[in-house]
């Protein structure tokens, strides 16, 4: 089929659909005698496989490190690695982004607990000193 048709039937631009041949995750393209390209409907399929990997955080790098030549002879052990590497990866990531949440709600309320009678600048200044920025003055 044409690019046309694929990035129909994926619902993946043209231009993507081009990207991910030229670098290499889509590999089994034929060109017709007119120099259009010819993309095998196994295609549609792998498409979904990068965009659904894509969501999923992988980026197109560890992507085309698994997947395989012919899409019906995955590398069961790599596949199973690079799974596995990306959950861990994910909850690191969740443990890094629960500190950077309590790091700013702790901020928000270091904030909001000014005293009265102090000015925004001043508090300003308790703020910076609370959290170890020294001040300019």
């Amino acid at each position: 089929m044409k690019i046309g048709e694929l990035a129909q039937r994926s619902g993946i631009p043209a231009s993507t659909i081009r990207f991910y041949e030229t670098k290499g995750l889509l590999k089994a393209v034929s060109r017709q005698s007119n120099g259009y390209r010819d993309y095998p409907l196994e295609a549609v399929a792998l498409l979904a496989i990068i965009n659904d990997a894509q969501k999923a955080g992988f980026s197109l790098e560890e992507i085309k490190q698994v997947l395989p030549e012919d899409i019906s002879s995955w590398r069961h052990d790599e596949l199973m690695a690079a799974l596995k590497k990306k959950i861990t990866d994910i909850e690191s990531l969740e443990v890094r982004l629960a500190q950077n949440k309590a790091h700013l709600r702790s901020l928000i309320q270091l904030i909001d607990s000014r005293p009265e009678d102090l000015d925004c600048k001043d508090n300003a200044v308790r703020v910076m000193t609370s959290i170890g920025i020294a001040s300019s003055d």
